[in-house]
């Protein structure tokens, strides 16, 4: 793997990172000014928010999609490697925000 694509990796794990967490935060602070429960509201945004975590983080579906198909009909498996391990590390981003959100909330605890 060359330097490019680490760096790549490393950014779309925080960029799917970034969304749940200032998404939640956000979506706390609005919940709060309703009069709804903020910590619940979190908690159920952090899970709602993955795919959208995944789809900003890899810049749309379009171009992975595009890279899976090239990679399948025409026999470059680079690509096919090269997008599952900027899926994977999308969403294992995201999945770090929401078990983090999740556990900063505390819902379901108990």
């Amino acid at each position: 793997m060359d330097k490019d694509f680490l760096a790549t990796l490393v950014i779309d794990y925080f960029v799917a990172f970034g969304v749940i967490i200032g998404g939640t935060i956000i979506g706390g602070i609005g919940a709060y000014l309703i009069g709804k429960p903020p910590l619940s509201i979190m908690y159920d945004l952090a899970s709602s928010l993955k795919i959208w975590a995944l789809v900003a983080a890899i810049g749309g579906t379009f171009d992975a999609i595009s890279s899976l198909e090239r990679g399948i009909f025409e026999g470059t498996h680079a690509d096919i490697f090269r997008t599952l391990m900027m899926i994977f590390s999308a969403l294992s981003g995201a999945h770090t925000g929401t078990v983090l959100i999740q556990w900063i909330t505390q819902e379901g605890a108990g």
